[in-house]
């Protein structure tokens, strides 16, 4: 008989392939197995964290009214109380940091250690790094602290914060892995689980408390080659629960000689414009560390709320703007969160 008349006969698996479908499924479950444990510490630890703040500090935070944070409520409330972290981001002009920034953050009572960077402990971070990545370190972040993180941006740092935004909204990828921030390593996980539901979910999909750009401007974008965020600069999407953009009038570096367009929501976010002075200058945005040395001018920044009109006490007011609106808004979010966090599920 022919050997094409010879019935086939079905090969036999190998020992190999048999052996590796073991593998892959001994694998399966041992991540399955990982993830409920993290479930379970991390569902565990946010609740025991709340609930080991002392029950007087507890029902401080809880009288608070978040609206009006006034200087002793920092002092004697939030300064004891956990902190989002802050990324500040500096400009693509590497002697220009946001240092000074977050020096006037830590004198109105912001703890230094939610405002350094984890990975080397400066507190003024690459406008140059990787969107995705930084999204990343900040869904770890949150995974672990239960409290949604803050960005503010300088120029081309402002540029980064709106992108970051973007990638937790999943336009430029369709997952995101999460990233350890003290390494920079890129774990093999999407997912994280969410502190407050117990849950897990993906990286793709999480929020911003806060998001603040300073200066930022087309002209660069264009320079840099930043294409893929010429039509988004101005258009902010739901991945940032409040963002306010302030614009500096005919400047040269940003590049709105003839005049600024005003940021927009995409759709349910709270979006905010604030014109600065023309007389401050692009490259010295960040320098405020004067503002909270000033016993006065501390006094009045503390005071200040929106739509509240009244003059600045005199001496030295440049960047007095953008200081006093964005240390209102980060003390109006870390308090919003840490009466979150006394509210984390107890199981």
């Amino acid at each position: 008989m022919s050997a094409q008349g010879r019935p086939k006969r079905e090969s036999a698996p190998s020992a190999g392939s048999e052996a590796a479908k073991r593998r892959a499924r001994g694998g399966h479950t041992r991540a399955l197995l990982a993830l409920a444990a993290l479930i379970a510490i991390l569902g565990s630890s946010l609740a025991c964290a709340a609930s080991s703040l002392d029950p007087a500090l507890q029902a401080g935070i809880r009288a608070l009214d978040c609206a009006n944070v006034s200087a002793s409520d920092v002092r004697d409330v939030l300064a004891k109380a956990p902190a989002p972290r802050i990324v500040l981001l500096q400009g693509s002009v590497p002697l220009v940091t946001m240092e000074p920034f977050a020096r006037f953050l830590i004198a109105m009572g912001y703890p230094g250690e939610r405002l350094r960077n984890p990975r080397d402990g400066e507190f003024s971070y690459s406008s140059f790094a990787d969107s995705a990545a930084l999204a990343g370190a900040l869904a770890f972040d949150y995974e672990q602290s239960g409290m949604a993180p803050m960005l503010i941006g300088h120029s081309q740092g402002g540029m980064l914060a709106i992108k970051v935004l973007y990638e937790f909204a999943g336009a430029f990828n369709d997952a995101l892995r999460v990233v350890d921030p003290a390494t920079g390593e890129r774990l093999a996980r999407t997912t994280i689980v969410d502190p407050h539901s117990g849950h897990p979910r993906p990286v793709v999909g999480l929020h911003v408390a806060y998001a603040a750009a300073l200066a930022t401007g087309w002209l660069p974008r264009l320079m840099l080659g930043q294409w893929n965020m010429l039509s988004r600069l101005r258009r902010i999407p739901d991945t940032a629960d409040d963002f306010t953009g302030f614009i500096l009038p005919h400047d040269p570096i940003a590049g709105n000689l003839a005049g600024d367009t005003p940021y927009q929501a995409i759709d349910r976010a709270h979006v905010r414009s604030v014109v600065l002075p023309g007389s401050y200058h692009h490259l010295t945005l960040p320098r405020a560390a004067h503002l909270a040395a000033d016993q006065q001018m501390r006094a009045w920044i503390d005071a200040w709320r929106p739509g509240k009109v009244s003059p600045p006490p005199d001496g030295d007011t440049s960047n007095l703007v953008q200081a006093t609106d964005i240390w209102y808004s980060v003390k109006r979010h870390w308090c919003l969160q840490a009466q979150g966090l006394l509210s984390a599920p107890t199981s």
